[in-house]
């Protein structure tokens, strides 16, 4: 094999897949069509787990340095937004940073991770063979088409709406086909709004303005004419001013148009994240209205969730069947997610009885308790996978893992997060039982650390928690109770059943 894995598309998902496989020291390579990174900023929104996610890496302030704290965000441009600062969170907000420098901070972390980027090179073909899969590319650019042939044990598909890897893997698209769009415009403005955003919804169309740069700034436009235009029809600086002036009045003086684009609502999920050896992640694997800012943050935590699995199985530590795990996990929560942009997308129209519903949404959404729920849908702090049912059973099981301060064995101050920077498997042990802990810390298992610590103020649902294993990407595997009986021998099945090999003898 040429590499352990190919993944094809070097967007934000693709990347940090890369980045998640080479922290475990899996020899992978990414495949990008595009000579050089987009210079369009798609995206501009980092959602409160993906923070959380990076945070768990010891990223987050890359990004953070490139980016603005927003304490709320918007649910289909209702007045009332919601309210990211009551999540229970250490990253209680949305970043708002251009896709371009997300992108920029990946793709220097994997480099930096040993990950190998061919930019330039078109994959045309992807075929399983009896023991990895074969990716015949072609170069972009250049007097002649060179042809490049390499294998791989596994090739995860992370190359958009239209990839080419689940096409040719066979794997089914279902859905539906766009029957409205908008458009967006990042464009100058004479006349910019007073606090640099602005958010306008009427029976006449819908507006939103966000700064893109101190120059540049997004226009979202969907108005009752636009609707019905062909999402391949090309959009215009003229459009978009009449459309500006027939909502607002004015078109606030728009021009120097840097990027124009029409999308629309077609929502479509794979059949199967995985078919073989070839996996699919991000806009491969399920396509929606892009409402809220969820898709790259979705795709993200994708990746997050496929990385230290395809790990596993290459590393050996792990049986193949852990691999139907992603597909099994993610399906669900991504099916859920696709009803939440649908939702809003039927929110964007014009019809008396759709203006009633915003209304109606408007005064739901001040009830804190909504809003709190629709805002940890949103930002994917509900998300919980089902625990397993051969480990003993806690409340915990499946949940997100949530950041806490720590007081180590050392006397030294730490954060949960920061135990989780090398991508392993962590036992976390709290109860300071000794005759337990003495045993523990010599478990020979290079994806798992073991450490000791007291939390300073534990979070909800942790008073009982004797010893907790956290998965790589960040949600409890397992927790015990101080009342469990024959801990020993409960802890060493657990960790078998999770991190490989026979049950730890304790």
């Amino acid at each position: 094999m040429d590499y352990e894995v190919i993944i094809v598309g070097g967007g934000p998902v693709g990347m940090w897949l890369a980045a998640e496989l080479a922290l475990a020291k899996v020899s992978v390579c990414v495949i990008e069509r595009l000579e050089e990174p987009v210079s369009q900023s798609r995206a501009l929104t980092l959602h409160p787990r993906t923070l959380e996610m990076f945070d768990m890496r010891g990223l987050k302030e890359r990004f953070m340095q490139h980016g603005r704290p927003i304490s709320t965000g918007h649910f289909a441009m209702l007045d009332t937004r919601l309210d990211f600062s009551m999540l229970d969170s250490s990253s209680n907000y949305t970043l708002f940073i251009p896709q371009v420098m997300t992108e920029q901070v990946i793709e220097e972390h994997a480099k930096a991770l040993g990950v190998v980027i061919r930019r330039g090179e078109e994959v045309v073909s992807v075929r399983e063979q009896d023991q990895g899969v074969e990716v015949v590319s072609v170069h972009v650019s250049g007097p002649q088409a060179n042809v490049s042939v390499m294998t791989a044990a596994y090739v995860v598909g992370a190359d958009g709406a239209g990839s080419i890897v689940r096409k040719q893997t066979g794997i089914a698209f279902p859905g539906t086909d766009t029957t409205l769009t908008a458009v967006l415009g990042d464009v100058e403005l004479t006349v910019p709004p007073e606090n640099g955003m602005r958010s306008e919804y009427t029976e006449r169309g819908g507006v939103m303005i966000v700064p893109v740069s101190p120059d540049v700034y997004r226009v979202v436009l969907t108005t009752p004419h636009l609707m019905r235009v062909p999402k391949d029809v090309p959009v215009t600086l003229e459009e978009i001013k009449t459309e500006l002036r027939y909502v607002l009045g004015t078109d606030l003086g728009i021009s120097n148009p840097r990027w124009l684009s029409r999308f629309g609502n077609a929502t479509r999920q794979a059949e199967t994240y995985r078919k073989g050896r070839i996996l699919l992640a991000g806009d491969a694997a399920h396509i929606h209205f892009p409402a809220g800012g969820q898709g790259m943050n979705v795709g993200l935590q994708e990746a997050a969730n496929l990385g230290w699995k395809l790990a596993g199985v290459i590393r050996g530590w792990a049986p193949d069947t852990l691999l139907d795990s992603y597909h099994d996990e993610r399906y669900p929560v991504n099916t859920q997610f696709l009803r939440n942009t649908e939702i809003q997308t039927h929110l964007l129209g014009f019809t008396s009885a759709v203006l009633a519903h915003r209304q109606l949404q408007e005064e739901w959404f001040r009830y804190p308790e909504i809003n709190s729920s629709m805002a940890e849908q949103v930002s994917a702090l509900d998300v919980f996978y089902p625990a397993v049912e051969d480990v003993p059973q806690h409340p915990l099981n499946g949940q997100r893992f949530a950041d806490f301060p720590l007081l180590m064995n050392d006397g030294t101050k730490s954060y949960a997060y920061d135990l989780l920077h090398e991508g392993r498997f962590v036992l976390l042990h709290l109860a300071q039982d000794a005759k337990v802990a003495g045993e523990l810390c010599n478990i020979p298992l290079a994806h798992l650390s073991y450490v000791e610590a007291v939390a300073e103020e534990l979070p909800v649902g942790w008073s009982d928690v004797h010893t907790v294993l956290i998965r790589p990407d960040g949600y409890i595997a397992w927790a015990i109770s101080v009342e469990q009986a024959g801990i020993p021998s409960v802890i060493g099945k657990g960790i078998a059943r999770w991190c490989g090999g026979e049950p730890v003898l304790l």
